[in-house]
């Protein structure tokens, strides 16, 4: 039964806060401590959760996405994003729905140039949202 402990009150205290309205990814953080204390004393889980806090955010995959959309927004700001809306309405022409085909047009060909689809939705978003609300 040693080994069912964490597991039980991992789910238990998940599903009880998740029961009482908590958002999601406090329910989240609070049972996991709640289950690494079970196994350590509170202080050693809290010093653990925090190492791995820590250790899963030292990636430089993670460094790399913040930077993509400053580039994004950087070609935005530079007028890039209209001219590759330009481009693709050229490319569309008159279809149905024409919009809504040249923002993906538009975010491949922003994706392909930055690199990124995070950069690429964040910078045509702001680009393409106005239009589409019309």
């Amino acid at each position: 039964m040693d080994y069912w402990l964490p597991i039980i009150v991992l789910f238990g205290a998940f599903f009880f806060m998740l029961a009482l309205g908590v958002p999601i990814v406090y329910a989240i953080g609070l049972s996991t401590l709640a289950s690494i204390s079970t196994q350590l004393d509170f202080n050693s889980a809290l010093s653990v959760v925090s190492q791995r806090l820590a250790s899963g955010l030292d990636s430089f995959t993670l460094l790399a996405i913040p930077f993509f959309i400053l580039s994004g927004n950087i070609m935005n700001h530079g007028g890039i994003a209209r001219r590759l809306i330009n481009f693709a309405r050229i490319l569309g022409g008159r279809l149905p729905g024409s919009l809504a085909h040249f923002n993906i047009l538009a975010n491949m060909l922003f994706g392909a140039i930055s690199g990124s689809a995070v950069a690429s939705a964040a910078a045509m978003g702001g680009v393409m949202h106005p239009q589409q609300v019309k």
